[in-house]
């Protein structure tokens, strides 16, 4: 009789930080790794949103900004320290501030740069040393991390090239972390969504843009939290185990265009 077989998207003792979990993409991530095994650790600005996903899911709550390199350092020590390990990271909070170049004020530049960027590293940085330290006291298996990225920083974008910035940024993070980190056996890697049907989305999907934004992707849909929470676990997971350095498009064809 052959032995059982194991499910590689299980997350069975698996503790994992997701990043903006208080709505949208990092609720679905959340839910979606509560629903395999794992447990998810919520971080998000907004308390009362953060807190009402996590006492649904039962889950452990740091309230808090990403771009706050402290806030990152203490949430992570917070967290490794109550839970054993961390063994995977969703780096997903994020904003939007949208303005023509040209009319772009400075602050609006950088307020996005702090958060989906500089962010985007703190939360690596603090999860990458805890896992390297594990990798290092002999844990074959330290973990993963996926950086939310979009397909505004693989081709540009109009009215918010903070975030387009951004986001391009955050595929060069992935690909060093990677290089740094695979002698580790730490993967590092990036998802890029299109337009997907959370609040940060409201504006393009609205009446004024929708056909506009519906004419450029082939799939004629927008897509929904839970079709992109799914391939973040996937790269997250043992079914992924060979897999680094990479950023997967998840756009209904978007990027490719008619």
């Amino acid at each position: 009789m052959s032995a059982p077989q194991t499910n590689p998207m299980s997350f069975d003792g698996k503790n994992i930080i997701v990043t903006g979990a208080g709505q949208g993409i990092g609720e679905a991530c959340s839910r979606l790794i509560s629903e395999l095994g794992g447990n998810p650790v919520l971080v998000d600005l907004q308390a009362d949103k953060v807190e009402a996903v996590g006492n649904d899911l039962g889950a452990d709550v740091h309230v808090g900004s990403v771009a706050d390199p402290g806030f990152v350092q203490d949430m992570v020590a917070a967290a490794a320290a109550k839970n054993g390990a961390i063994h995977g990271l969703i780096n997903n909070a994020g904003i939007v501030r949208a303005a023509m170049i040209n009319k772009m004020p400075i602050e609006t530049w950088q307020e996005v740069i702090d958060v989906n960027l500089s962010g985007v590293f703190y939360c690596l940085q603090a999860v990458g040393r805890h896992m390297v330290e594990r990798s290092k006291d002999g844990d074959g298996a330290p973990g993963a991390i996926v950086n939310i990225s979009s397909i505004a920083g693989r081709r540009g974008t109009i009215g918010q090239i903070n975030y387009g910035a951004a986001k391009s940024g955050v595929l060069g993070i992935t690909m060093s972390a990677a290089k740094e980190w695979g002698r580790y056996n730490i993967r590092v890697n990036s998802l890029c969504f299109g337009v997907v049907e959370t609040e940060m989305t409201e504006t393009v999907r609205s009446d004024k843009f929708r056909d506009m934004y519906l004419g450029t992707i082939p799939m004629g849909r927008f897509s929904t939290p839970r079709e992109v929470a799914e391939p973040v676990c996937f790269m997250l997971s043992d079914a992924a185990s060979y897999i680094t350095g990479q950023h997967l498009t998840a756009d209904g064809g978007s990027h490719i265009g008619f």
